[in-house]
């Protein structure tokens, strides 16, 4: 658990490097004439305070080397299987997608009128967000998390852990300091805000509990598979629908099955959590055949 306890001190601070830093690095932004959101430089310095500390603590807890990063695959056959894991997750969210459409979950957004290429486009966005927030995602929690976890705690433990750590950590990304707000406690507020939807678990329960299960079945792949390939591939793949899907409509506000989707992000929730639960059985046999890893 001490590797646990490094990571967990390690996303503390990164939480009061925004405190301390997000409204002195905005200021300096404003005075070069960079019209930056508050909240994106306040997450820039987190992500910066994560790497600088990330960086420093790899090497002690031996997570620094590519094995251990889930890098250890020669590179053809790296991208091969992220590849074969990004289509294999696209088409894994069509039951998904399905449902939505035969619950009318969903409407479109007034004017989205595509043609070819901005469908191209979409899906290139969408293709592009995938890709850079799953390597960054998996790279941190799935590689080096996981692979410290463990070693000391054995790769149950670590699933859980990482996965509680993953679910947590996205709601953070939700926080917006107005305007008016934006002062020498900018980053206090925004902080507050960050954490506080944490003080009202059930208002967030279906959309934890959906993340949560996705970050077990990706910690699943990785312990089958010795590797964060697949994960990348799977991540993005989903990131990718997820993105397209947000783009073109938005969530049904009302209607019998409305409470399926959660307010969190109009997507994820109890629907969605069901069906992670058969993806993750469906991805337990896929994996299960290239190795037997997993105890």
């Amino acid at each position: 658990m001490r590797s646990f306890a490094v990571f967990l001190a390690l996303i503390l601070l990164a939480l009061a490097g925004i405190a301390a830093f997000a409204y002195p690095a905005w200021l300096a932004t404003q005075a070069l004439g960079l019209d930056f959101k508050f909240h994106r430089v306040a997450s820039r310095i987190a992500m910066l305070t994560f790497l600088v500390g990330f960086l420093f603590l790899a090497r002690r807890l031996k997570v620094g080397d590519r094995v251990s990063l889930g890098y250890g695959l020669p590179p053809a056959r790296f991208f091969a299987e992220l590849g074969k894991a990004l289509l294999l997750g696209a088409v894994l969210m069509l039951p998904v997608l399905a449902t939505m459409v035969v619950l009318d979950m969903r409407v479109l957004k007034p004017g989205v009128e595509l043609d070819a290429v901005g469908w191209t486009k979409l899906v290139a966005l969408g293709l592009g967000t995938g890709l850079v927030v799953a390597f960054i995602e998996e790279t941190a929690m799935r590689g080096a998390m996981h692979s410290a976890i463990a070693r000391e705690s054995g790769p149950v433990v670590a699933i859980v852990l990482v996965s509680l750590v993953y679910a947590a950590t996205h709601f953070f990304a939700k926080s917006r300091v107005a305007p008016e707000d934006i002062g020498p406690g900018g980053g206090l507020t925004m902080l507050a805000q960050m954490l506080g939807a944490f003080g009202h678990p059930l208002g967030i329960l279906d959309a934890f509990l959906c993340l949560f299960a996705v970050g077990v079945l990706l910690g699943l792949v990785r312990e089958l598979t010795g590797n964060i390939a697949a994960c990348i591939g799977l991540h993005a793949g989903w990131v990718a629908i997820i993105t397209v899907v947000r783009e073109t409509s938005a969530r049904r506000e009302t209607g019998p099955v409305a409470f399926l989707m959660s307010d969190y992000d109009g997507f994820i929730g109890w629907m969605v959590l069901a069906w992670t639960l058969v993806i993750g059985v469906a991805l337990w046999w896929w994996y299960r055949k290239k190795g037997d890893r997993f105890i």
